[in-house]
């Protein structure tokens, strides 16, 4: 294995000198993924993250060999209450950063607005069990959530596969800090996520985590007691997830 390659438990490890590197790396391997299950069944089925983690990765993602007409995408969270219009929205994020350019097959988009909440959960949660997720691309928060499963409402036997949940302080001020909400009241309270157990049910799981922000939360994946008081840490029982690193997430290890 290469020096900048390693493994702990069942989660491999990369890191790279930059970013950009590093989400070029990460969009090959997707790429490859994604491609396998084309080849195998004809479709495939993908989850995409949103925060300024993922612009790297998404830029090249878009560079790869992808038959985009053979997948259905999935998105991890939304806030609740926030119009898809809000620039903060993640719906928005993906529409620009990515799918409006690459017109994936079908992409199915979880509704904060919706009028009826607990409807929309519940059909999302439909949408994911008829369709299982071959690869999910997802990042690690400050405080170590993966989605948004804040240490408070992290559940590793989550039985549901969406939820309703409240975000912590170290989340929203996460949010207020790479600059989506111009204040921390705005920042909103609660979020539509996938569960844990929605991640962990996919085949294969990209993790992209760069910057020196994330490099405390890097250390406790990696290190610390598998628990919910971090909840990336859960990674480490997964039997195909890669974490893509880059020099500065990756500096306390």
């Amino acid at each position: 294995m290469k020096k900048n390659e390693f493994s702990k438990d069942k989660l491999k490890v990369k890191t790279f000198e930059t970013v950009n590197e590093m989400g070029k790396q990460a969009a090959i391997s997707v790429a490859q993924k994604l491609n396998e299950s084309i080849n195998e069944k004809g479709f495939a089925n993908l989850i995409l993250a949103t925060g300024a983690s993922q612009f790297s990765f998404l830029e090249h993602l878009q560079k790869q060999k992808i038959d985009w007409q053979k997948i259905t995408v999935f998105h991890l969270d939304e806030y609740k209450d926030l119009s898809e219009t809000h620039p903060a929205s993640f719906r928005k994020y993906l529409k620009e950063r990515i799918l409006e350019k690459v017109q994936p097959k079908k992409v199915y988009y979880l509704n904060g607005d919706a009028e009826d909440i607990d409807t929309e959960v519940s059909r999302y949660e439909e949408l994911l069990k008829t369709h299982p997720i071959d690869i999910a691309c997802i990042g690690i928060g400050e405080n170590g959530h993966i989605a948004f499963n804040d240490p408070p409402v992290a559940d590793f036997k989550d039985p549901k596969l969406v939820k309703v949940v409240e975000l912590d302080e170290a989340c929203r001020k996460q949010q207020l800090g790479e600059g989506w909400f111009p204040t921390f009241e705005e920042v909103p309270t609660h979020a539509l996520s996938l569960t844990i157990s929605a991640i962990m049910n996919c085949k294969a799981i990209c993790c992209v985590v760069p910057d020196i922000r994330k490099a405390e939360a890097v250390f406790n994946t990696i290190n610390a007691e598998i628990s919910t008081a971090c909840p990336a840490t859960i990674l480490r029982s997964h039997a195909d997830t890669i974490l893509y690193l880059d020099k500065n997430s990756a500096s306390k290890l």
